[in-house]
């Protein structure tokens, strides 16, 4: 399987910062027209440049949450707010990874990635789809088709296409989370380099321990439905992170001290 090779730019390794936040919730609640109250009394800070995620049981609202964060839903009520002038998702700056790569079964690798430029109304975007491709290890595949793929090139296609605008925050929903244990593993590191060498703002839901462990800066901790956030995790381990820090008992203490905040938060009912 190919891998993660983030091609480097000057800009790209300089050093990032996060002393500012780049969006921050304020007392987000969401309810649906069904009456399901999914969030409640969410509020979080995400700093430029940092890898946080968002890890609690199936159904707490993490994914909403991420979706509103996105601008694909409107908070019920609380503030959604972008200290740097960020307003929305408008001119890419912000880069989507869903649960399912949701590949055009019809069109190349390439044009896949390139669809978010396209509905942008860009016309010379080869360019920026092959840095994309290159990023993710695909460069080789641009002219194959999402059937010819893996599932784990499948989710990569994903990822180059929502870094294809050079988005400054990206978010992904789980994107992992149907894949087999060894491809997984390989995708978090792989995943851990591009974060290094590009240095976007990750916020990354999902409902492993050990994962959100193995690639955070941060845990947000949530509750069941209604969600909120229940306790925050430094995981203070430095990068990179290899498979000897996934042997170690120092991960082995953090995935101690997260599941333990996980399972309290399990029973908290808001």
């Amino acid at each position: 399987m190919p891998g993660i090779k983030p091609v480097m730019t000057e800009q790209m390794a300089s050093s990032p910062t996060i002393a500012n936040s780049i969006v921050s919730l304020r007392d987000v609640g969401k309810t649906f027209d069904s009456g399901v109250v999914a969030l409640a009394g969410l509020s979080l800070d995400v700093h430029a440049g940092e890898f946080v995620s968002l890890l609690g049981p199936s159904g707490c609202g993490k994914s909403t949450a991420l979706r509103i964060v996105a601008g694909l839903s409107a908070p019920s009520r609380g503030t959604v707010e972008w200290p740097q002038g960020h307003a929305d998702a408008a001119a890419g700056a912000i880069g989507f990874v869903f649960q399912e790569p949701t590949l055009m079964p019809w069109a190349s690798v390439a044009r896949n990635v390139e669809l978010p430029l396209s509905l942008a109304g860009v016309a010379q975007a080869r360019e920026a789809v092959a840095t994309a491709l290159a990023h993710v290890g695909l460069a080789d595949f641009a002219a194959a088709f999402p059937r010819e793929l893996s599932g784990g090139m499948k989710m990569r296609v994903s990822i180059a296409r929502a870094l294809v605008t050079e988005p400054r925050l990206l978010l992904m929903d789980e994107p992992f989370a149907a894949l087999d244990e060894i491809t997984r593993f390989k995708l978090n590191n792989d995943l851990l380099l591009l974060w290094q060498a590009l240095r976007r703002t990750v916020i990354f839901v999902t409902h492993s321990v050990f994962e959100s462990v193995y690639l955070s800066q941060r845990i947000i901790v949530m509750t069941p439905r209604p969600g909120h956030v229940f306790a925050e995790i430094a995981i203070p381990a430095p990068y990179p992170r290899d498979e000897r820090f996934r042997t170690s008992a120092e991960y082995a203490g953090y995935c101690r001290q997260v599941a333990e905040t996980l399972a309290a938060a399990m029973g908290e009912r808001g």
